[in-house]
């Protein structure tokens, strides 16, 4: 297989398939995040309908005026539910914010699960009626695909099928609703300010639906940046660094960025919505032993997903140390 080849793969394949079928999914799904952690995924579970009313609703919430919007952004939850004003978030190791703006919908626990008292409740905008409604519709899709898509890394890595169930139930993951606003003057933009510098991402794996524009790359082995332009109807998936951490970079989290391709990008918006599937804080990520030897030594000290999520949290400016 091309090691810069980002597969294209359909996901009735793993889901309703024989078992031939199935075995050809997981094997070209998972070479495709052991080369370049990504792979992108049609039939996904997101009908064209709900993904019309998300960027509805996206765009009906990102128009409002600033002073409205910073109604809903609590900085006591460091990030983790509702808005996130512009130029507060910046990739690891980088001083300059990036050009962007967003929303985060959480987990909303529904089995008296303990766990619900380490999640901050959901924030709701009144001013856009149908976002609450959509917000959840569209994180209960994308947990249950990214379950299923799990499960075909689980097998892909030689492990039991429903590994990643128990660790994902109720798990902390994040869905994005993200605006990359238009700049109408260059000369206003900070020295060294992009949409999304170079980053990898924290969870286990993220799910990305579209973006309005393109922008969107990813760094190849060869230190090549790949633009991934999925169709309308498609999801992006790629490997976060907790499974990397897991498989001693067996599966790579790629470094990814979002540029503007021409100048007149940049007096346009971008709009995207990324799921972020994280576990339980207490999923040990360890490397798995079946990944480290002698030719392969351990990349990564022991730690569990919370300790890890705070850590990088704290990396990107969201929580204070």
């Amino acid at each position: 297989m091309d090691q810069n080849k980002i597969a294209h793969v359909d996901y009735l394949d793993f889901s309703q398939g024989d078992a031939n079928i199935r075995t050809q999914f997981i094997k070209e799904f998972g070479d495709s995040f052991s080369n370049m952690g990504f792979a992108i995924v049609k039939n996904h579970g997101v009908t064209k309908a709900l993904r019309d009313e998300l960027f509805a609703v996206s765009k009906a919430f990102f128009e409002l005026p600033d002073d409205i919007k910073k109604r809903y952004e609590n900085e006591a939850l460091h990030g983790q539910r509702g808005y996130i004003s512009k130029n507060k978030e910046s990739a690891k190791g980088k001083s300059v914010p990036d050009l962007k703006e967003f929303y985060h919908i959480g987990q909303t626990v529904s089995d008296n699960d303990p766990i619900q008292a380490n999640y901050p409740d959901n924030i709701w905008p009144k001013e856009v009626a149908a976002f609450e409604k959509v917000g959840q519709e569209v994180y209960r899709t994308f947990e249950e695909t990214g379950r299923n898509l799990l499960r075909a890394i689980a097998l892909y890595l030689e492990l039991n099928e429903t590994y990643f169930d128990p660790k994902i139930h109720n798990g902390n993951s994040i869905l994005r609703l993200l605006h990359y606003y238009p700049v109408d003057d260059k000369s206003e933009i900070p020295e060294g300010a992009v949409r999304a510098a170079a980053h990898g991402d924290i969870n286990l794996i993220t799910l990305l639906m579209g973006g309005s524009a393109k922008g969107l790359q990813a760094q190849s082995l060869d230190g090549q940046w790949i633009s991934i332009d999925p169709e309308p109807d498609e999801i992006v998936i790629n490997i976060g660094d907790m499974l990397a951490r897991l498989t001693n970079d067996k599966l790579r989290s790629t470094q990814h960025q979002v540029i503007t391709p021409d100048e007149e990008s940049w007096t346009k918006p971008r709009y995207s919505t990324p799921f972020f599937l994280h576990p339980r804080s207490d999923m040990d990520l360890t490397c798995l032993e079946r990944y480290v030897s002698e030719d392969r030594p351990k990349n990564y000290t022991d730690t569990t997903a919370g300790e890890f999520l705070t850590e990088r949290l704290m990396e990107l400016g969201l929580q204070k140390k």
